[in-house]
């Protein structure tokens, strides 16, 4: 099926934003490459409430004598997933080099020590899938960089030959490393810019062949199954020798195009884009509708952290009032935890810099680590968070297990109760510990929340009832049983949030798209009981708990256990 005549124009307008009249030339190249193929996914109706992430790498799970993702796949079927998530975010399968898959050589395959396509097509026949798409650089051992070493046509112009003298103090730097890396090449030494380390050598996007490039990898995933594509690292894909080369006109102009580019060849397919930065400055990439249809909401992890530790609720509440939806068709993504550490440069502007280091000291108090990136005169200011989740938010030392597992089991019935599709890392379904020992042995900091599981010991712990790991995901198969049947919690439903509540309080209401169910979504961030009186704004009538049956006369006030959350379902 051809394109028409409007089609062709609006990709035409799309590479004219990016290269000027130089792009109408190539047109032809990418109209061809966009011809229509079926996606995964619905592009009417996008997303409801039955949507929910599960974030997993491929090798999350080992079993002797299988690949990695054929044992992630039947430990999931035995576990009967599919009855609580709809989708699977396939942290990188590739052939990589560093980085936990996040410095990729052949974006096409399948990394042979995980498995192979087949094993991701049956993977996809329980869930929709989200791949990523690592956009900003490509491993050295990629055969794009080897043909640059060799000083090959056009591959000479795929990267970024930078004078190490050139002035780059503007640069926004999101870790406390060198950002040129030098290479030896036919042509002699060479200084490339490599934002995330040596390995990871940014793409030259004012080249257009290597746009061309990865829009032929981001259709090649939509067709083999993707209903989601996450933009890894896009906020700094144009560089720009004497600006910031974050956020930069042209980065947005490349998300626009690909996903007119979606538009045309699947149109089912979404597109995600991942900006760990300050909350004005993440939202801009849902642009004026017509960037990313998902945006993580990345303010939420450190807010909610913030709350339960501080036993102070004020900075998030008043953030969540604050907040607005997202653009028509568009969506928040929510979490608390993920294959990173917990980004704290979200919370700037929306907590004390002196908050924000209690914060990281109660981490790292907690077994945790802090990354740094550099600051003015070159201090070290914390960019990142490294622990899991459960560690970081309970107490450390702590025996009081009910209490612990009722603590982060409250955290993330508040996150799923929010406006936006919820995401939700494997280690959090059990509780996971710190792996200190993986931290420690790579030497890398993110380690500490990827700790991979023997599926047999898996097994063994969530067949002991009284584990933790049973008691955790035990209670968050529960919310999310009772989540996906609430039409309230449609990503696009109505969310309110009460501004003036005591400190230990969020108060969330949501409201069904045809209004004809509310949900209350309480939250006691404190380690005492409370009790409140549900204000008019409520309707006062009578109100059932969903997740455990309880039941309150309109008149009464609603008491809430230390660390507690309550879904109430609000009667008409």
């Amino acid at each position: 099926m051809k394109h028409s005549a409007q089609d062709i124009d609006r990709l035409r307008r799309r590479l004219g934003e990016i290269y000027g009249p130089d792009g109408e030339a190539w047109t032809p190249r990418f109209a061809e490459l966009a011809r229509p193929a079926a996606a995964a996914g619905r592009a009417a109706d996008r997303w409801d409430e039955r949507d929910v992430v599960l974030i997993a790498y491929p090798d999350h799970v080992r079993a002797d004598g299988e690949s990695p993702l054929h044992a992630l796949r039947v430990f999931l079927a035995r576990h009967r997933f599919e009855q609580i998530f709809k989708i699977v975010h396939l942290l990188p399968f590739f052939p990589h080099s560093s980085d936990d898959g996040f410095s990729v050589i052949d974006y096409r395959s399948v990394d042979p020590a995980l498995g192979q396509w087949s094993d991701v097509r049956e993977l996809g026949r329980d869930y929709d899938l989200m791949f990523d798409l690592v956009l900003n650089h490509a491993s050295v051992q990629s055969r794009w960089f080897q043909e640059y070493l060799q000083g090959s046509e056009p591959y000479v112009r795929y990267f970024h030959e930078v004078d190490p003298a050139a002035d780059l103090s503007a640069v926004t730097r999101p870790r406390s490393l060198p950002l040129l890396t030098e290479f030896e090449t036919d042509r002699g030494p060479r200084h490339l810019w490599t934002t995330f380390s040596a390995d990871q050598v940014d793409l030259n996007y004012a080249e257009p062949r290597v746009l061309l490039e990865i829009a032929e990898v981001l259709l090649d995933y939509a067709r083999r199954g993707a209903r989601i594509i996450r933009l890894d690292a896009v906020a700094y894909l144009w560089k720009q020798v004497g600006t910031s080369c974050i956020h930069l006109p042209e980065t947005h102009a490349v998300i626009r195009f690909l996903r007119q580019l979606l538009a045309l060849a699947a149109p089912g397919a979404l597109l995600l884009t991942e900006t760990n930065v300050p909350h004005e400055e993440n939202i801009s990439y849902f642009g004026r509708g017509d960037e990313a249809h998902l945006v993580y909401q990345f303010s939420l992890p450190p807010l909610v952290l913030d709350a339960f530790l501080n036993e102070d609720s004020r900075p998030l509440v008043g953030w969540l009032h604050r907040l607005g939806p997202a653009p028509p068709g568009a969506a928040f993504l929510n979490f608390t935890a993920s294959h990173d550490g917990i980004g704290v440069r979200p919370l700037e502007g929306l907590v004390p810099e002196e908050r924000l280091l209690r914060l990281a000291a109660a981490v790292r108090a907690r077994g945790g680590l802090v990354s740094t990136r550099h600051g003015p005169g070159g201090s070290q200011l914390p960019y990142e968070l490294n622990a899991t989740y459960f560690d970081a938010i309970t107490e450390p030392g702590s025996r009081e297990t009910d209490l612990q597992v009722r603590r982060f089991l409250s955290s993330q019935a508040l996150m799923l109760a929010l406006r936006g599709i919820p995401g939700v890392y494997f280690s959090s379904l059990f509780g996971a510990g710190n792996d200190a020992a993986g931290a420690e042995e790579s030497g890398q900091a993110r380690r500490i929340n990827r700790r991979k599981f023997p599926r047999a010991e898996l097994d063994r712990a969530l067949a002991r009832p009284e584990s933790r790991e049973a008691r955790v995901l035990a209670g968050y198969r529960r919310l999310l049983a009772v989540r996906r049947n609430q039409p309230a919690f449609h990503p696009d439903a109505e969310q309110q949030t009460w501004p003036d509540v005591p400190p230990w309080l969020i108060a969330v209401l949501r409201t069904s798209l045809d209004e004809r169910q509310r949900i209350l979504a309480l939250v006691n961030v404190s380690r005492q009981s409370q009790r409140w009186q549900l204000p008019a704004g409520a309707g006062g009538r009578p109100v059932r708990e969903l997740t455990g049956g309880r039941a309150w006369p309109p008149a009464a006030g609603v008491e809430i256990g230390p660390y507690e959350t309550l879904w109430l379902e609000l009667a008409d």
